[in-house]
């Protein structure tokens, strides 16, 4: 039967702390997990919710994608501390510039990702990072966008309009019991966007906490969806365990 994945378990990849170098002269703090078992099926790049707010690489549902999906899924997660954010792995250079100089932060966690073939490239934003997806993530390489828990604060008009002129596929996770924007509006404001799919988290709120599995799950059936969810909660093999 194996044993029951948890919260703090860790499962089998290879990890590797890496150093992501922007256009503006920063080195920002990064890890990537690859699947141990053959190249990756697909990736997936993290941005974190709002610094100012304890937003950081291990917030919880990113540190639970790159514990979990290399070992269940086959799928690569490239995670990073944005300029000025602190997180065990260490502190970023920069200062936290509100959305904007971050835009050079996207662009060099995706020229890493170029740079070493990951494939299929997806960007997974979580509230400010959502943001940071929407404003800075149209990219050529970028296969399509997931969104969690978007407050579509600072993201424009003009930024949907470049996602609904790509046709790159937009997931929107949205809480039912969302802080900034609950379903029904996030499907008005998405409008905007013809392809944009609005999913509701029932009985979430803004943090999604003890939603993970939903959350990594919805993820999955997207980035990889030849891999069947819901993904298993069990695991045969070595694994580690984190401090709580």
């Amino acid at each position: 039967m194996g044993t029951t994945i948890k919260a703090n378990t860790i499962l089998p990849a290879n990890r590797e702390a890496i150093t992501l170098h922007t256009a503006d002269g920063l080195e920002l703090v990064g890890e990537l997990a690859m699947p141990q078992g053959g190249p990756p099926v697909a990736t997936l790049v993290c941005l974190h919710p709002l610094p100012t707010h304890g937003g950081m690489m291990d917030s919880h549902l990113l540190r639970k994608a790159a514990w979990r999906l290399p070992a269940l899924a086959g799928i690569a997660v490239l995670r990073l501390n944005t300029r000025g954010t602190e997180s065990a792995a260490g502190r970023s250079d920069g200062r936290f510039d509100g959305g904007g100089g971050e835009l050079y932060d996207v662009a060099a966690a995706l020229e890493y990702a170029e740079f070493h073939d990951l494939p299929q490239v997806w960007l997974l934003g979580w509230s400010f990072g959502s943001e940071l997806v929407l404003m800075h993530g149209c990219d050529p390489l970028v296969r399509g966008a997931i969104l969690v828990s978007p407050p579509l604060r600072l993201a424009t008009g003009e930024h949907l309009s470049a996602w609904a002129r790509s046709g790159k596929p937009v997931a929107c996770l949205v809480p039912e019991f969302d802080d900034y924007l609950r379903p029904d509006e996030a499907r008005s404001r998405f409008a905007a966007v013809p392809q944009a799919e609005i999913v509701t988290m029932v009985g979430a709120k803004h943090l999604l906490v003890g939603y993970a599995d939903e959350v990594l799950d919805e993820v999955v059936s997207r980035v990889a969806p030849a891999v069947p969810t819901p993904l298993p909660g069990n695991w045969e093999g070595p694994y580690d365990e984190a401090d709580q």
